[in-house]
């Protein structure tokens, strides 16, 4: 089943965009001068052999980080449950962690990373496994906020597969926190979000903790 062309998927189709960014290259070669401009403003010599690309470098790494924009075709594609009707089949969870996920955080673009761990409860369609970790990807290649990656995810499995629950978990260090501001020492910032069953289910998001391999008590 591809769901890419149910025009009722408005919201879907736009967060998973096929159309690659076009930059020409003149305004590569524009954003390369300013970068030259700020670095050099800040004290960075950019006349010697290391330092000489680091302009176009800068920008490529940036462009490359924020690839998320661009979409991913391999994540349109559903299959129907295995699921044939078996009295659990309601809170059989599927989980998949930890991903590792690294993003630019939109406030100061500067990088934060971590884990995230995903599941949902199936009901008439499945996602292959390695689908969402390209989900994860898709969206933290952007730049972001850790709420709304987990925000996204849910939103996203909640569109393609209308799941009984879907369970979000992201932890994660901020660099702008660590480098800048408090500059505290290996902070760890952890979100969820909880859809469906495992919203009213204090003992199905304990299940999915422990099938994460994480120790959380949820009341």
């Amino acid at each position: 089943m591809n769901i890419h062309d149910d025009p009722d998927d408005l919201e879907y189709r736009t967060a998973m965009k096929l159309q690659t960014r076009q930059i020409p290259d003149e305004q590569f070669r524009k954003f390369e001068g300013y970068a030259s401009e700020i670095f050099a403003a800040f004290g960075l010599d950019l006349n010697t052999p290391a330092t000489k690309d680091t302009p176009r470098r800068f920008i490529k790494a940036l462009f490359d980080a924020t690839e998320g924009y661009d979409g991913d075709p391999k994540l349109l594609r559903v299959f129907e449950t295995e699921c044939r009707g078996e009295p659990d089949c309601r809170l059989s969870q599927v989980v998949e962690g930890p991903i590792p996920f690294y993003a630019l955080c939109e406030h100061h673009a500067l990088p934060f990373h971590g884990m995230a761990y995903v599941g949902y409860i199936a009901h008439e369609n499945i996602i292959g496994i390695s689908k969402l970790t390209r989900m994860v990807r898709l969206f933290s290649k952007r730049f972001a906020v850790q709420e709304r990656i987990g925000q996204q995810i849910a939103d996203t499995l909640d569109t393609m597969l209308h799941p009984h629950g879907v369970a979000v978990y992201l932890e994660a260090r901020h660099l702008c926190v660590e480098m800048r501001g408090v500059r505290e020492t290996s902070p760890m910032t952890r979100t969820t979000v909880w859809r469906g069953h495992y919203a009213n289910d204090a003992a199905l998001r304990s299940e999915f903790f422990t099938a994460c391999g994480l120790q959380r008590n949820e009341r």
